[in-house]
């Protein structure tokens, strides 16, 4: 990897992490645990589209990793992967069928996906299947999220994509 291409890349991380930490910050909209707006995902979608599904891999799983660090809550990590994971698949598949103005439905599906990985991690790890009844508030959550974070992407896709 080119040492240019590794430090936007490294930059673009930590901006995702601050992105989190601001996030943490936040009170949580509804009182539904995993319900959140996914700021940090706004850099992983944004590499998605700028450098393509690898780099946005190495992104996502820095950014799982550090910020269970961070906030000393590894407990968190299976559900930070398995929804980082699913999500960044579904957002891999959908991205060839999209162009650079349309990046913000493949951050909507990601998003749902996000809730959907970790909600099953929540069932096996608890095994407690009655835990599929968030789902539908987890879905409309993840749209309502997605979109936004989709927006952001596509504009910080758009500016970035000048220089």
């Amino acid at each position: 990897m080119k040492p240019k291409k590794l430090l936007s890349l490294a930059l673009l991380t930590s901006v995702s992490l601050i992105l989190f930490i601001v996030e943490n910050q936040i009170p949580a909209p509804v009182p539904v645990p995993g319900v959140k707006l996914g700021l940090g995902n706004v850099i992983v979608v944004t590499v998605l589209f700028l450098y393509g599904p690898w780099e946005a891999l190495a992104v996502l799983v820095c950014k799982v990793f550090l910020s269970a660090l961070l906030t000393g809550n590894l407990g968190a990590l299976a559900y930070s992967a398995a929804g980082g994971l699913l999500s960044w698949a579904g957002m891999c598949l959908l991205r060839p069928l999209l162009g650079k103005k349309q990046l913000w439905a493949a951050s909507v599906l990601g998003a749902m996906l996000h809730n959907l990985g970790q909600l099953l991690a929540a069932m096996a790890i608890a095994a407690t299947p009655g835990l599929i009844s968030y789902l539908p508030v987890l879905l409309l959550s993840g749209m309502v999220t997605g979109l936004f974070t989709g927006v952001a992407a596509q504009a910080a896709v758009r500016r970035l994509a000048k220089r």
